[in-house]
């Protein structure tokens, strides 16, 4: 099968790999009709994650259609169209019973402070991601979800992580009807993330960046207000400015680990690696947001340490919420929403590349080419199908 392959930081290709098989009477083989590429993959991308090997595949956004079932799966049948949370999970585990689907005890029983993801380095278990043509899937009773048929493909591919990724950040940041959200990143995470501070009822949305092209897709997509941080002097004072001198009353981490704007996070968490990334965006939230304000952190760090001013959160009496979202206790919600046509998320994709492209797809992402905000990679099979 064709799929995508890593072979090292900034280097990625599409070739031919061996098609994977059922392993375990619980798996199923998905052929893969869409997956995306996410701003997480770009971490991995710039060698930024742990043990991300050579010759693996990339991808936790995907949709396909069941092409074979292990004995043992009874919710799937062969020519199902499903969606895929990014989450790999058991579903029974004590953190599955409390709907903790990210954070699932079975499925990376050697690390401590992470569940399974797919295509996400063997620091989250080594799974195989979904830019390819087929894709296995353990666990497939509980993963997977079949697709209303009233669902478009597009909307579909992106309730895999992106769209319930945001809703889950504006979830953690507990808003109370007319509260000022601030929400850092206008990447595709940070774009839901405010969209869905209004269906949780925020009385203002506020989106920093300094990418103007996607300062003004969420302006457009969010009717929200917008701050290019290279423009401010000070973002503590610009926010405290803008809302009475009291800080906003949550903040919402949507970048992580990449973020720019300050020298010395910069050339400790990127360059030298001496943090896992750069924490400047959790400065601002922390910094920004009002005393006994609400933190809410949706972007991705590396392991083990970041220097963020935990003094100023004690002192301010914050909350800080924080976890990779369990994709699967949101999807009834955001299908209700998108069958009522408050939300279309398809609406943020831009790019529909081949896969035999993938190179040229992660180039053009990660250096913010062409306007891209978000791209689909479409395997040949899917095609050809079509």
């Amino acid at each position: 099968m064709l799929a995508m392959n890593y072979r090292g930081p900034y280097r990625v290709r599409a070739e031919q790999k061996s098609a994977p098989y059922i392993e375990h009477p619980g798996d199923a083989i998905i052929r893969v009709n869409r997956a995306c590429i996410c701003g997480s993959d770009l971490h991995l991308y710039h060698g930024l994650v742990p043990d991300t090997r050579v010759g693996t595949t990339f991808g936790h956004e995907f949709t396909g259609v069941v092409e074979e079932i292990g004995s043992e799966v009874q919710n799937l049948k062969v020519g199902d169209q499903v969606l895929v949370p990014f989450n790999v999970f058991c579903g029974s585990c004590y953190f599955c019973q409390r709907e903790l689907y990210s954070n699932c005890h079975s499925v990376n029983p050697e690390a401590s402070a992470i569940g399974g993801i797919y295509g996400y380095s063997h620091s989250t278990g080594g799974y195989d991601g979904g830019q390819a043509e087929y894709v296995r899937v353990p666990m497939a009773d509980v993963g997977p979800t079949v697709i209303p048929a009233d669902l478009d493909l597009d909307d579909a591919v992106l309730l895999t992580d992106a769209s319930p990724t945001g809703y889950q950040a504006a979830e953690m940041g507990d808003i109370r009807e007319g509260e000022t959200v601030v929400v850092f990143g206008a990447g595709p995470v940070g774009i839901f993330a405010a969209k869905s501070a209004w269906l949780l009822g925020a009385g203002r949305v506020i989106v920093v960046d300094h990418v103007d092209y996607r300062l003004e897709f969420v302006k457009n997509f969010a009717q929200c207000e917008i701050v290019n941080f290279k423009e401010v002097k000070d973002m503590a004072v610009h926010i405290k400015k803008m809302t009475d001198w009291m800080g906003a009353d949550v903040c919402i981490d949507a970048v992580g680990c990449e973020a720019a704007g300050n020298f010395a996070q910069s050339l400790t968490g990127i360059k030298l690696k001496l943090q896992g990334g750069s924490a400047t965006v959790l400065h601002r939230c922390i910094n920004t947001v009002r005393k006994g304000g609400k933190v809410s952190i949706v972007g991705v760090y590396g392991p083990t340490f970041n220097a963020i001013p935990i003094g100023n959160a004690v002192n301010k009496g914050l909350t800080l919420r924080m976890n990779q979202a369990s994709v699967k206790r949101h999807l009834p919600r955001l299908i209700e929403h998108i069958q009522a046509g408050r939300i279309k998320p398809s609406e943020i994709i831009t790019h529909r590349m081949p896969l035999e492209e993938v190179a040229d797809a992660y180039h053009m992402f990660s250096s913010k080419l062409d306007n891209c905000i978000k791209t689909v990679l479409v395997p040949p099979r899917s095609i050809a199908s079509n």
